[in-house]
């Protein structure tokens, strides 16, 4: 399957019309005003600089996939905050339907990563993520609490975690806590779809998940 008939299919479910450069931006204004933070406050948090942070906030640059995740913990809310809205209303909260699913496109990295994991679930969070012929999760390998699980479920990928580099294919499954560094790519010709898994542990588990934000 080609990467663009796979970027066509994921953006069926969800309406991402705004662009994602300006969803996030918004959302993340939102949030750090909610948190009462200036700029400089939230840079020093994330070890971003203050120029990233703005271009970020006016939807000029696009976070990696580990800048979202700094930011998310920041702020105090699960990466999925900073997903486009699905089309639609949900039919139940313990229910995500195929084209309800919440998304977040990161084109210069090549990946879409699609929220399967409903509202309810506050200490898990579930994503099926699709990796475009060399996408990655980002230049860096990133760490923070809890631990990952995932299964491969089309193509080839590979995955850093520490020093190692594992090599995974289709049936291929995998666990690992998450306070070891760990980034993710394809390094090869065809599309890799794997479900990701994000279990939250300590403290931060305990946390609230905050409604999902409406498009306007």
């Amino acid at each position: 399957m080609k990467a663009e008939s796979v970027a066509k299919g994921a953006q069926s479910s969800a309406d991402t019309d705004l662009g994602n450069d300006v969803w996030i931006g918004e959302r993340l204004r939102e949030l750090r005003k909610d948190r009462q933070l200036s700029i400089q406050e939230l840079a020093d948090k994330v070890a971003l600089s203050i120029g990233m942070i703005s271009q970020i906030e006016r939807g000029v640059s696009t976070p990696s996939l580990r800048s979202l995740r700094l930011l998310a913990e920041a702020l105090e809310v699960p990466v999925s905050w900073f997903f486009a809205s699905s089309k639609g209303h949900a039919a139940s909260r313990h229910i995500v339907r195929r084209d309800q699913r919440r998304r977040l496109r990161v084109p210069d990295v090549g990946v879409v990563q699609e929220l399967l994991s409903p509202n309810s679930a506050t200490q898990i969070e579930i994503y099926e993520v699709t990796l475009e012929p060399g996408g990655s999760s980002g230049a860096d390998a990133y760490a923070h609490e809890g631990e990952k699980f995932g299964l491969i479920i089309e193509g080839e990928m590979q995955l850093l975690i520490g020093n190692d580099v594992h090599s995974l294919e289709c049936g291929d499954s995998f666990h690992f806590p998450s306070t070891q560094p760990h980034r993710f790519e394809n390094p090869g010709p065809n599309i890799a779809r794997f479900v990701w898994v994000v279990a939250h542990t300590g403290a931060k588990s305990k946390r609230k998940r905050r409604a999902a934000p409406k498009k306007r």
